[in-house]
């Protein structure tokens, strides 16, 4: 593992790379024998840092957890990292792209706690009793460690790539719809993108949820009420430039659209 110090440094280099809207080396090659014990530490010392200075959590998000994901990385196991509440923006709104170093786009399903999920032994039933409602929500992805060669532990570190949250669609509750077969079609420029089933997300959503809740209890935490929790994206990340526009249909449950100035 990383000496403290290390961690500490390389928590302060992310928040920089944050703040100035760059991208850092990676830490795998300048410490090939950094653990994802060490990125999830170095996360944590980035996260408590933000709080410090005022910022508010709001939930988390799950990363990773379908094959169209992990085959467009190469990681082949869910990570996760938390949401600030200056991070989410309305349907239909005008985002700032200089807000990022990058921006890619995935399609997702964000689950809203009406009580506390907890593990060790969570499982998709207790995720859907938790639940107030399912919304249809795109994930920006943003990262502050340079992309080529990373492996999970740089993405762990660099809070899972979360760049923003962009919520909209028709809020339903988990008995309204069957979350498994939720669809959705990505369009970039008027022009479609991706497609794909929220059962590509470990056969279903909530799933990527238990998990969360079960992996949080080996640290000592668990998911509250009126928490959102983004449950992982299943199509493929779409790159967006200045001046892209996205809709994304997501048929009975309604649109999201947003676009890049």
């Amino acid at each position: 593992m990383l000496p403290t110090e290390t961690r500490e440094a390389l928590a302060a280099e992310i928040a920089e790379a944050e703040r100035t809207r760059s991208v850092m080396p990676r830490i795998t090659a300048r410490y090939p024998d950094a653990t994802v014990e060490d990125s999830y530490a170095i996360q944590g010392l980035w996260r408590d840092a933000a709080l410090a200075e005022g910022r508010r959590i709001i939930g988390r998000k799950i990363g990773l957890t379908s094959k169209a994901m992990q085959a467009a990385t190469g990681i082949t196991e869910p990570d996760y990292g938390v949401m600030f509440d200056d991070t989410v923006w309305e349907n239909g709104a005008v985002i700032p792209f200089d807000n990022f170093s990058n921006v890619r786009i995935e399609v997702e399903l964000a689950f809203v706690l009406n009580a506390p999920l907890e593990g060790p032994n969570c499982t998709l039933f207790d995720v859907l009793r938790a639940t107030e409602y399912v919304t249809p929500a795109l994930e920006i992805l943003n990262s502050h460690i340079e992309l080529e060669g990373r492996t999970i532990v740089d993405t762990i570190a660099d809070n899972a790539a979360y760049g923003g949250l962009v919520l909209g669609g028709i809020p339903m509750r988990p008995d309204q719809v069957d979350l498994r077969w939720v669809a959705a079609m990505l369009y970039k420029n008027e022009t479609i993108e991706e497609t794909g089933v929220a059962a590509g997300v470990l056969n279903h959503p909530a799933t990527g949820v238990a998990w969360l809740a079960n992996k949080l209890h080996q640290h000592g935490h668990r998911l509250e009420a009126g928490e959102i929790i983004l449950a992982g994206s299943f199509t493929r990340p779409v790159w967006m430039g200045r001046g892209d526009s996205l809709l994304c249909d997501y048929g009975p449950m309604g649109t999201i659209t947003c676009s890049f100035r």
